[in-house]
């Protein structure tokens, strides 16, 4: 089997520090790095595959490994960044900022880890520097011991663990960027006693092994973070992992077993050509918070996907409102109801429902979609819907993705059993 052209990986993988706390053994850099080299899996050629283990793992050859694919991973290549050990937020002082922690970090002051770590700075300028389209960065930071046992960095109040939020969204700058966090800055990452893999990267390695879906031979990242979400938070409720992205598609980032193309994939439907005006009419309330919600972040990202959708903001001035509702919801493909305890209390919002849930009997489709924005009851009807759950914002963009997948596809026609 040939290998995936241009691509590249750096592998990280620390337990044994020298200086801090040491972490739980376990096998997550060596397997993926061999998962990513095999070419009857990810296909990556095996000299652009570097795994710096443990005691490999210093300051100077992490350094090394970044300027590495800064010189040899080209505009066209495929770049994946995998780490695993401490990470560190130093909150206040000269210091304070992000930190990776090599195996030779020094802490016995916050002088000494700044010092001897990687700062959020130096690791943003690496990525920076790395000019890849196709960009998967992976942090398996904030372990514990076991289940319900988490543990700290270092037993002091100046660094604490995990990176945060904000400074996973300053990595993402950049197009064909995605990051990965195992886990939110304030729960750990879960390790179970003598386990061989981290509950987070065991899923991960699953879905590269081919769990996750293969459609055209490659597997694409928004399924892999997806198929791993769902089994990071099945297995483990506590753990929730992070996808932050700056993406103009769903890129492939390595081979399904292979290149091997699913039996289900070999055959795939075209664009639909049903005359429809629009992708999608999105319902919302009147309320001022869906309204900021809807037209400042939901309706710029499925725009932004190239996706033509519409809202009451395009309704005609003057026109009779019943009027310009029922036009939007015959004339688009989809109706998506953004749930929120307002829209439930709100007249207009529901009738909007109630019009695409009634066209959809009528055509024998399912022309409705509920996207749950905050937790609320729905009616019956609408709840025994399968909806969008987008109350978690760091999820919002693998189910931005996900969506526009849908909307990009015919209705599907109803059983006569439904």
């Amino acid at each position: 089997m040939q290998p995936l052209e241009d691509a590249h990986a750096l592998v990280i993988g620390i337990a044994d520090y020298h200086g801090i706390r040491k972490l739980p053994r376990v096998a997550d850099a060596r397997e993926l790095a061999a998962v990513l080299a095999d070419p009857s899996l990810c296909g990556y050629p095996r000299d652009n595959v570097q795994l710096l283990e443990d005691a490999q793992a210093t300051n100077q050859a992490i350094r090394a490994g970044l300027e590495r694919l800064a010189r040899s991973a080209g505009p066209d290549a495929t770049v994946f960044l995998y780490f695993s050990g401490h990470g560190g937020r130093v909150e206040d002082g000269p210091h304070a900022g992000q930190f990776l922690l090599p195996v030779d970090t020094i802490y016995p002051s916050a002088d000494d880890l700044a010092r001897t770590a990687i700062s959020g700075a130096e690791f943003t300028a690496a990525l920076a520097a790395i000019k890849a389209r196709r960009l998967t960065v992976v942090l398996d930071c904030c372990h514990a011991g076991g289940i319900g046992e988490p543990r700290d960095l270092v037993p002091t109040e100046t660094v604490a663990p995990g990176l945060s939020d904000n400074y996973l969204d300053a990595l993402k700058a950049g197009a064909g960027r995605a990051i990965i966090a195992a886990t939110r800055a304030t729960t750990p990452a879960y390790v179970r006693e003598a386990a061989r893999y981290g509950v987070f990267t065991g899923h991960f390695l699953d879905g590269l092994r081919g769990s996750a879906p293969g459609a055209g031979g490659v597997i694409r990242i928004f399924d892999l973070y997806d198929y791993t979400q769902r089994k990071v938070v099945a297995d483990q409720p506590n753990q929730h992992p992070v996808f932050k992205a700056e993406l103009e598609e769903n890129y492939a980032m390595a081979r399904y077993r292979g290149g091997e193309v699913p039996r289900a994939a070999t055959t795939t439907a075209p664009p639909p050509a049903d005359g429809f005006a629009h992708d999608a009419y999105i319902s919302f309330s009147k309320d001022k918070l869906d309204k900021a919600w809807a037209r400042k972040t939901f309706l710029p990202a499925l725009k932004g996907a190239g996706l033509n959708v519409v809202s009451e903001d395009d309704f005609a001035l003057g026109a009779p409102l019943i009027d310009e509702m029922e036009r939007a919801v015959v004339q688009s493909r989809y109706t998506i109801g953004l749930l929120t305890p307002r829209s439930l209390a709100d007249n207009f919002a529901d009738l909007n429902s109630v019009l695409a849930r009634h066209l959809g009997l009528e055509k024998s489709q399912r022309r409705f979609i509920g996207v749950l924005r905050e937790r609320c009851k729905p009616r019956l009807s609408v709840r025994a819907l399968y909806y969008l759950d987008m109350t978690d914002d760091d999820e919002f963009d693998i189910n931005i993705a996900r969506l526009v997948s849908q909307l990009r596809q015919a209705p599907d026609i109803r059983r006569t059993e439904d």
